[in-house]
C-alpha cells in the first residue's frame, strides 16, 4: 500500500479522493452535501441552521450531518445494496456507481482534527467496509467525540470495532475520557495490522484489539447535529418481555427490528421504560406525539397506526 498524504492545502477538496456527501444513496447527492470550506490548509466541516435534516422522512432520529468520504457504492434504485444501513429493509433512493478515492487496506491512519462542539454535536472519523460484499462492512471507529462529553479536565473519545454485519467480528468498542482538550489540534491513529489494531491518540496507545479487518476500506470524516427531542416507541413481547427489554437496552446485538437500528444510533438514550397490560396498538394511539418515520415498528400493524414510534412533547405516563 502507497503512502497517501492530504494537508487540505489547495483551494478545494481533492475530487479524486473525495467525496462532499454524506451515504447519498439513501437520500440523494442534493440533500446529503457537505458544508465545508478548506482554508489554511485545513478542512473546515460545519452544520449552519440552514443546513438541510439527513433523510427526514426514514431516519427516526432528526439529524443533520457534513460530512465526506473517500468511496461510494450502492446497487441500482429501489435495492437494498449499499454502503451502512441504518434500517434493515432500507432502499436505494439514488443509484451511486463505485468510485473509490482511497481504500487502503492495512496501515497506520493518522488525522490531527480539532473540534468545537455544542452538547448535542458529535465529532467523528472512521474507516469503513466498500460493501462490494454484503460481508465487509466492518468498521475501524478512529475517534468519536460527543459535545455533551466535553469538561475542563476533557472528553470522552470513543474508538474500537463495530461489527455491523460482518460475521467475523464481534463489538469492541468504548468512549474513554481523556485528559485534552479536543478544540486544540490533537493527532488520532490507528495502526492497522493483519493480526490486530492499535488505537493512538497523541502517539499512546490508548487501546488494543486483536480483532483486524483483511478488507479495503474508506474513509469517513463527519459532524452530527442531533436537534433534541423525546420520542417514545411502543412494542410487545408475547413471552419474556424482561428478556425483550435487556435485550433492547444492550448495545451489543444481532440487528433485527427497526428498534435495534435506532438504539444503537449516535446520540440514542433510553430515558426511561414502561411496562404496560394494554395491546401496543392501544398504547401507541394513547401517547401524544407526530410521527417522524412513517411505517417505523409498524411493519405487522392491522391496525393503520402509520408507526410506533413518536416525537413527543411530553412526559410518558
Amino acid at each position: 500500500m502507497g503512502e497517501f498524504l492530504d494537508d487540505f492545502d489547495r483551494s478545494d477538496l481533492d475530487a479524486d479522493r473525495w467525496l462532499p456527501h454524506y451515504l447519498p444513496q439513501w437520500s440523494s447527492r442534493a440533500q446529503s452535501a457537505a458544508t465545508y470550506e478548506v482554508i489554511d490548509s485545513e478542512l473546515r466541516l460545519t452544520i449552519p441552521p440552514s443546513h438541510p435534516q439527513w433523510c427526514v422522512d426514514t431516519h427516526a432520529v432528526p439529524l443533520k450531518v457534513s460530512a465526506i468520504q473517500s468511496g461510494v457504492y450502492s446497487g441500482p434504485v429501489g435495492s437494498t445494496i449499499g454502503q451502512q444501513p441504518f434500517l434493515g429493509d432500507q432502499k436505494v433512493r439514488e443509484e451511486q456507481p463505485a468510485w473509490w478515492g482511497w481504500t487502503p487496506n492495512l496501515g497506520r491512519i493518522e488525522v490531527v482534527a480539532r473540534m468545537d462542539l455544542s452538547p448535542r454535536s458529535m465529532a467523528s472519523v472512521w474507516m469503513v467496509g466498500l460493501e462490494d460484499h454484503p460481508d465487509r462492512c466492518g468498521e475501524i471507529c478512529v475517534f468519536e467525540v460527543f459535545g455533551d462529553t466535553i469538561t475542563d479536565e476533557g472528553a470522552s473519545v470513543g474508538s474500537g470495532i463495530h461489527r455491523f454485519r460482518d460475521p467475523a467480528l464481534h463489538e469492541e468498542f468504548s468512549a474513554d475520557p481523556r485528559p485534552i482538550d479536543v478544540s486544540q489540534p490533537h493527532t488520532y491513529a490507528v495502526d492497522w495490522r493483519s493480526d490486530g489494531v492499535d488505537f493512538l491518540v497523541d502517539g499512546e496507545v490508548t487501546r488494543t484489539s486483536e480483532q483486524t479487518l483483511g478488507y479495503p476500506m474508506q474513509m469517513m470524516i463527519g459532524v452530527f447535529d442531533f436537534p433534541s427531542g423525546r420520542y417514545v416507541y411502543t412494542g410487545s413481547a408475547r413471552r419474556a418481555p424482561a428478556a425483550r427489554i435487556a435485550r433492547h437496552l444492550r448495545r451489543e446485538k444481532a440487528l433485527r427490528w427497526h428498534i435495534d437500528y435506532l438504539l444503537v444510533a449516535p446520540g440514542v438514550r433510553v430515558l426511561r421504560v414502561v411496562r404496560s397490560t394494554r395491546p401496543e396498538c392501544v398504547l401507541n394511539r394513547a401517547v401524544a406525539g407526530r410521527i417522524v418515520a412513517p411505517g417505523f415498528g409498524a411493519s405487522d400493524c392491522a391496525h393503520g397506526c402509520g408507526a410506533h414510534l413518536k416525537k413527543t412533547p411530553g412526559r410518558l405516563r
